[in-house]
């Protein structure tokens, strides 16, 4: 008995040696994270003091070169159009938005002059066209249901939002922004009106443009047919609720069915309210759907004036300065220390 209790103590004790070292280790590796942390960030702070005169000739030197760049470059604005697609025209949308986007790149301001019946003097100070997706997370979650009610259950419950989430693309948000670029503010009211055109004149788009409207205008005729027979019974209903309460006031009689009358009431009002929000959701989809393209905000007359850290030249050729600067700089410290390793070697 006593050896055994000795074995057990022993055993205890090389536990407790065992967790103490692990313990210790695991401390003495989190203060040599925050030891080489704060070591690195030493060497950085030695470094910038070392250099400070040549990072700092290397930035003057490249803001008075951005500054150059940005006396001569002529002001630039931009403008922006919001619009909505319909009928799976947005993929249309984007191509036609990159093709006048590669028109400016190319310096073809002939065809864009043609393309949106501008002067030679407006086409060339048009400098970018740009479109983006308002990313709504509404747009994911009201797409899914609409996908979900219209397949079966048993490929609904293999088709889970997460999945469908990752096929969503930017094509399949309702709306988009179109943004565009020029050195003149007072071009951007000349081009929404070709851009729209060109996607609401295409043959494909307005016959399902035409479908849709037709199956919505059908349906709602019938949720309105329907409507007004469902006001017709209560009315009946009523008519005759009121007759059976005359009649009982003639005699005492003792009311066995109004139980399936309260009922009978409560499903034409509930039938009332299905018909009113499905009649409501058609209004919406039919003047949503009645273009192939809904435009939300035209272009503004006048085009604002780009400005801001990330246009301005100065600010932009001082920091690629900079950096070019420290990686020359970490460039001549590696190749000394190469220089030495191999002399030691």
């Amino acid at each position: 008995m006593a050896n055994n209790k000795n074995e057990e103590e022993v055993d205890l004790g090389s536990l407790f040696v065992i967790i103490g070292k692990g313990i210790s280790n695991f401390f003495n590796f989190i203060g040599s994270v925050f030891s080489g942390l704060f070591h690195f960030f030493i060497l950085i702070l030695l470094f910038f003091k070392k250099n400070y005169i040549k990072l700092g000739i290397a930035i003057v030197i490249g803001a008075i070169a951005g500054l150059v760049i940005e006396l001569k470059e002529e002001n630039k604005f931009g403008s922006n159009l919001l619009v909505q697609t319909n009928f799976d025209s947005a993929r249309q949308l984007y191509n036609n938005i990159e093709f006048y986007n590669n028109l400016v790149k190319q310096k073809n301001e002939n065809l864009l002059a043609e393309t949106f019946n501008l002067n030679q003097e407006e086409a060339k100070s048009l400098k970018k066209f740009s479109i983006e997706p308002i990313e709504n997370g509404n747009d994911i979650v009201t797409t899914y249901d609409e996908l979900i009610l219209s397949i079966d259950t048993l490929t609904a419950k293999s088709y889970s939002f997460f999945d469908f989430k990752r096929t969503f693309t930017k094509f399949n948000y309702k709306a988009h922004k179109i943004n565009v670029l020029s050195t003149k503010n007072d071009v951007f009211s000349k081009l929404d009106e070709v851009i729209i055109s060109s996607i609401i004149e295409n043959n494909y788009f307005n016959k399902l443009k035409e479908l849709t409207n037709e199956n919505l205008n059908r349906t709602d005729n019938l949720l309105r047919k329907n409507l007004a027979q469902t006001d017709s019974l209560h009315h009946i209903y009523k008519k005759v609720l009121l007759e059976e309460a005359k009649s009982s006031k003639q005699g005492t009689n003792i009311d066995l069915g109004s139980t399936r009358k309260n009922s009978k009431e409560l499903d034409l009002f509930t039938t009332t309210l299905k018909l009113n929000k499905e009649l409501k959701t058609i209004s919406e989809e039919k003047s949503e759907k009645s273009e192939v393209v809904n435009i939300i905000s035209n272009f503004q007359p006048i085009g604002y004036e780009i400005k801001g850290v990330s246009e301005n030249r100065s600010v932009q050729l001082a920091l690629l300065s900079l950096g070019l600067m420290i990686l020359y700089l970490l460039l001549i410290k590696l190749n000394k220390y190469l220089e030495n390793y191999n002399y030691k070697k």
